[in-house]
């Protein structure tokens, strides 16, 4: 046993439990902690300019991680309310986060003291677990909870506020006799996986829904593996988009009202049997819960035994971790093929591989300023496979969704559920802390990418590089286009006459995004028409690599574009061709989308 402060055994915690990088933001209440980070000298600390960016980037670092989790810290009082939001967005999705908050005194906890405020209690609807440590030898203790905690059953994030009378507290700890706890999750059993085989066997036409469960349980060659075996079409969800190869064979494309395909509603559309696994029936992949069930048999595997039935009731359900549910499933399906007792659904499989190969939708416009769709075409051509690409909502995420292309797991980096604006940024930083080495961009429309603009300068202090598409139609494109149900345009025009613009910035479009960048000490490029694509992203990934900063290509946009969404997944408005014919969109179906 030595003796120590109690800040001290935490950071000693931090290396056993394989933290490596921390965000945060210093501040009085949580100097003791930082005191130990620098005495220490073995996690990596990046400085936000902003708590809320912090937490973004902590996600971010988890996200692209395969079993690293990414940690914020902030003080008292406010830093730990701005970390909120990236709590719950973590929570959302199921993402494991540790913030750490300073804390006022014990003594001074219920005397309305200067920036001290219950941020546990405040926390604690959007953290797995949220707790004021008030006794310095628990310290140690409550960290190893914590980890437990965040990565056993549903991952999720964990607040620990810790008052500074406790960090300073001297206690007595013996790092070399600790060891992680091991986590709990449930895992399928043989008899499990033989009755859902025995389902799908008696179904003519089933597809596979492969959610983000199966990316957090590093299960994603499992989940090819299985789907190459029974030879049944995989449906991922934009939680699990990634976990098989777009161009694979059994890859069927995505479901849902917004971030989806053409193919992908309509090969759900014609099945008869829905195999869930990791995934929790979001409400923007799933629309009108009748339209979606309506026919057809589901099994549900979840981690969290109170997803099963939460959104609808499955004809079966399974607790387990995707990862060991897939391993019991690859188990069974083997024996069984060998066996003969596989049905064959390579007639199905060639049904959805048409349907993918016909139903596309255009995105070859020459005209300026620049329509979003011809943006993701040339971004196709322009990055490879090994691309990693980072957004988080508006018609950008949604667009980028439909038109992209993702081929390997933890490659489309994305705030499923909580979809907060500006998040994009930040989770870039993260990513790229987490990766010095893949190629990651950053997809946003205007003003998400204006929310947390000034932790541009987090990456080119820090040297963190990444390419960030900002596609600029001067609004707030998914709620102008959801106004289309009130018939209304209010207060979603960011547009105006910048005086102070440069005399490169397109007139009338506001904020001069380029001499912003630049201004944070990064790169940035402004891009008006199609000649100028390869151009544009070739001078990027050269200013990357000169300069090790984040660069900033901005792509002038026409104002109004509707990009295809609706309010069910048979009835998604195909704007382009109702253009094409000279029609307008019913506006009434998309009053209620955002």
């Amino acid at each position: 046993m030595a003796k120590m402060r109690a800040v001290d055994a935490a950071v000693l915690v931090l290396e056993k439990e394989g933290v490596d990088c921390a965000f945060g933001v210093p501040g009085a209440a949580i100097n003791p902690f930082y005191s130990a980070l620098r005495a220490r000298g073995s996690v990596r600390h990046i400085l936000a300019r902003h708590v809320e960016g912090a937490s973004h980037m902590a996600e971010g670092y988890t996200r692209a991680s395969a079993g690293n989790i990414g940690v914020c810290i902030g003080t008292s009082g406010p830093a730990g309310t701005d970390m909120i939001t990236g709590l719950y967005s973590a929570s959302a999705d199921s993402i494991p986060i540790l913030c750490i908050t300073g804390q006022a005194p014990r003594a001074r906890l219920d005397k309305e003291d200067f920036q001290a405020v219950d941020i546990a209690k405040i926390a604690a609807p959007v953290a797995k677990w949220a707790v004021t440590v008030m006794e310095p030898g628990l310290v140690p203790y409550v960290f190893q909870k914590a980890f437990h905690t965040m990565r056993s059953g549903r991952p999720g994030p964990v607040l620990v506020d810790l008052p500074i009378d406790v960090q300073l507290a001297e206690i007595e700890f013996d790092i070399d006799a600790y060891e992680p706890l091991e986590p709990y999750k449930p895992a399928a059993t043989r008899a499990q996986a033989e009755k859902a085989l025995a389902m799908l066997n008696a179904s003519e036409r089933p597809l596979i829904v492969a959610g983000g469960g199966i990316i957090n349980a590093n299960a994603s060659d499992l989940l090819v593996e299985f789907a190459e075996i029974v030879g049944v079409p995989v449906i991922p969800t934009l939680m699990g988009w990634g976990t098989i190869p777009d161009d694979h064979r059994l890859m069927a494309g995505m479901c849902g009202l917004q971030t989806s395909h053409r193919y992908g509603n309509a090969s759900l559309l014609a099945s008869d049997f829905v195999f869930g696994i990791g995934n929790r029936w979001a409400n923007r992949h799933t629309g009108n819960i009748p339209t979606y069930t309506e026919g057809r048999t589901f099994i549900h595997v979840d981690i969290e035994p109170t997803q099963i039935g939460r959104v609808f009731t499955p004809d079966f359900g399974i607790v387990s971790d995707a990862g060991a549910a897939l391993q019991v499933f690859v188990e069974v399906a083997t024996e069984w093929k060998a066996a003969g007792k596989l049905r064959d659904w390579t007639a199905w499989g060639d049904e959805c591989r048409e349907r993918k190969r016909t139903m596309l939708r255009k995105t070859h416009f020459d005209q300026v300023p620049l329509k979003p769709q011809r943006v993701y075409e040339e971004m196709n051509k322009a990055f490879d496979r090994d691309t990693c690409y980072v957004s988080t909502i508006g018609l950008s995420q949604i667009a980028g969704a439909q038109f992209l292309h993702v081929y390997k797991p933890r490659n489309w980096i994305n705030c499923g559920q909580a979809g907060p604006l500006g998040w994009t940024l930040p989770a870039a930083l993260g990513v790229r802390a987490a990766d010095p080495d893949r190629p990651i961009v950053a997809l946003s429309g205007d003003y998400d990418f204006q929310f947390m603009i000034e932790e541009l300068a987090v990456g080119a202090q820090h040297k963190l590089p990444y390419l960030h598409v900002v596609v600029n139609n001067s609004y707030l494109g998914l709620i102008r286009q959801a106004q289309r149900g009130f018939n209304m345009d209010f207060e979603v025009s960011l547009a105006f006459d910048n005086i102070n613009a440069s005399g490169d910035a397109e007139a009338g479009y506001g904020v001069d995004h380029v001499a912003v960048a630049e201004g944070l000490g990064c790169k940035a490029i402004r891009v008006r028409s199609a000649n100028e694509f390869q151009e544009a992203f070739n001078t990027a990934q050269t200013l990357m690599k000169e300069h090790q900063v984040p660069v900033v290509i901005e792509f002038i946009l026409e104002r109004v574009t509707n990009i295809a969404m609706g309010a069910d997944i048979n009835a998604v408005v195909e704007f382009e061709e109702l253009a094409e014919r000279g029609e307008d969109a019913p506006t009434a179906t998309l009053a209620l989308l955002d």
